[in-house]
Parts: C-alpha cells; structure tokens; sequence
C-alpha cells in the first residue's frame, strides 16, 4: 500500500459515484476553489455540448406555439436568437428538457416524448463519461490542474453494466481514474427522499426500472398528474441505484461514507488535504477487505503515473 505522502503527491483524478444532492457538486466546487482542482461537471458537459441544440430546439418550439405572433415572427426572421444560459450552478435548461411524464396540458409529456428524451439523455451521458480521459489531460495541459474531479450524474450506475470492465462507459473512466462512491447513510438518504418528495424534479431512469412503471399509463398521458407520478419514484429509484453502485465501487473503485467526508450532521466540507486522507484510507480498507481493491490501486497507480509521465512543460511550470 503507497503511504499517505507518496499518495498526497500523486496527479489525481477522481470520478465520483452517488446519488444527485449527496455531496459531489458541493465537493468538487470545494476541491476547485481551494486548490485548483479541475471540476468536470457531467451535467455541465451534456448541456452545453451533446444537448444543447435539442435543448434550444425545445425552447423554441415552446416560443413558437404561446401563440404571440409578434414573437414567433421575430424568431422566424431572425430578428432575434434564443440562447440558454447553463453554468455548473444553474442546470435548470438541462432538468427541464429531460422533462417528466404527464398530461402535455399541464406541462407534462406524452409516452413517446418522455421515452425519446430520456434516450437522448443517455446518449449524452454515455459520451459526456467518455470525454473524461480528453479532458483529464486538457485540465492539465492548458489549465495546470494537477489534480481532477468528474463530478458525474448520479445516474451514471445506469447508463452501464456494473460488473463489465469493458463496458464503453466504465473502461475510459477506470483507466484514468478512479471511482470514488460516496454513500450516503440512513438520514442522509431520508434527507434526499424529503427533498425528492416536496421538490421532485425531472431525472433519468433505466429502462430496466421506468419501463414497468409506464406499462399501464395512457400513451398521451391525459389525466396524469406529473408530480405525483413522478414523487413516489424516487425511493425506489434509490433502491434500484444502491446495487449497481455497489457493484461499480467493490470491483473498480472504493467507497466512502458521506459522513466521513461531510461529517455526521452534513455540515462540513473537508479540505483537499482532509479528502486525500479519507480516500487513502479507503484504499487501504479496499486492499484488506476486497479481492479487488490490490487491482484498483495497481491500476489507479499506473494512471497516475502515465498523466505524471505527460505532464506539459506548462502544468509543470504553474504548479508549484
């Protein structure tokens, strides 16, 4: 096991696992600005890359069909250009092309609408994951971040196969960094099924899990209260998710509990320094306690070395 010096002094890029509102937006906007960490938002990628004209498209349709003519006629002309305004802090564009299924009367989308934005979405996800090797060496060799973090959607389980070290997902990722799960305890997941039941939002689904759920609704979603389809799906949701964290974390990362990042009460954000150590020291739990964990740390190790390897002249000026 490489001690806590030689650890703390590696290139570090993590990608981390869990569920949206656990902690890993909060904990890589930390990593950011306290020591120029590089945060590679997933969500972030998808908006303004792989979705961003659908997400525009979607907009303008709206715009189209509120039945002001004296907008619309400015929009078909070009008189005027629609531009979306997404950051790491306001994904509202994203969340709300995803959508949610109900009657289209009250805001809601049909069968068919719902399943196809829900396939786009996987799609850019799946390419948003890929992308992460490209930009671990872009933070670095026009950044001069040492250090990276994929701050990925808490869907991530669902757009791969778990157990498969060749799924076209978890291979770029386990092959430049490695997979942190933060899971979240009793009252934490209780905290985030509050949420979810006063503020559902619009979220991916595995097939697997949303099929069976849309199996005896009307195709047009007539008469479907959005909200209340959508508000008991998250617990089960969560359910659905926890395994396949799981099975990602013990075969090809480690995890962590949120409360030994966030403290017990969710009132804390550790420091870069903090962090390393609970995630050395998760390393060494995965090395005693998971066949796995002497794999994961060999191949994390030899990532870390190759990016060290390719370190610009630039990133290795700025760093110090």
């Amino acid at each position: 096991m490489i001690n806590l010096e030689a650890f703390r002094a590696l290139p570090h890029a993590i990608s981390l696992l869990g569920m949206s509102g656990v902690g890993k937006t909060t904990l890589s906007k930390a990593l950011q600005e306290e020591a120029n960490w590089y945060h590679y938002s997933a969500d972030y990628r998808i908006g303004t890359r792989y979705l961003a004209e659908p997400i525009l498209d979607n907009i303008k349709f709206k715009i189209m069909t509120m039945g002001d003519q004296f907008v619309a006629d400015l929009l078909r002309s070009d008189s005027i250009f629609i531009a979306h305004n997404i950051s790491v802090d306001n994904l509202e564009p994203v969340s709300t092309f995803l959508g949610m299924y109900g009657d289209p009367a009250t805001g809601g989308l049909n069968k068919a609408d719902f399943l196809e934005r829900q396939e786009l979405y996987r799609q850019a996800e799946v390419l948003s994951m890929q992308d992460v090797p490209h930009f671990i060496a872009k933070s670095w060799s026009i950044y001069a971040c040492r250090n990276f973090i994929n701050d990925a959607s808490g869907s991530l389980c669902e757009i791969a196969e778990p157990k498969d070290p060749n799924d076209p997902v978890i291979r770029p990722l386990i092959d430049t960094s490695l997979l942190l799960y933060i899971r979240g305890d009793a009252d934490t997941e209780e905290a985030l099924k509050e949420r979810a039941r006063s503020h559902p939002k619009p979220l991916f689904y595995n097939p697997l899990f949303i099929g069976p759920k849309l199996e005896d609704q009307p195709d047009d979603g007539a008469g479907v209260d959005m909200i209340n389809f959508a508000r008991p799906l998250f617990p089960e949701l969560l359910e659905f998710r926890k395994p396949r964290y799981r099975d990602m974390a013990e075969r090809f990362g480690v995890s962590v509990e949120a409360a030994d990042l966030f403290g017990p009460n969710a009132n804390r954000t550790p420091t870069a320094d903090e962090f390393l150590v609970v995630l050395h020291g998760a390393l060494a739990r995965e090395i005693k306690d998971n066949p796995h964990g002497a794999e994961t740390l060999e191949r994390y190790l030899a990532a870390c070395a190759k990016r060290e390897g390719r370190a610009p002249s630039l990133a290795n000026g700025l760093r110090s």
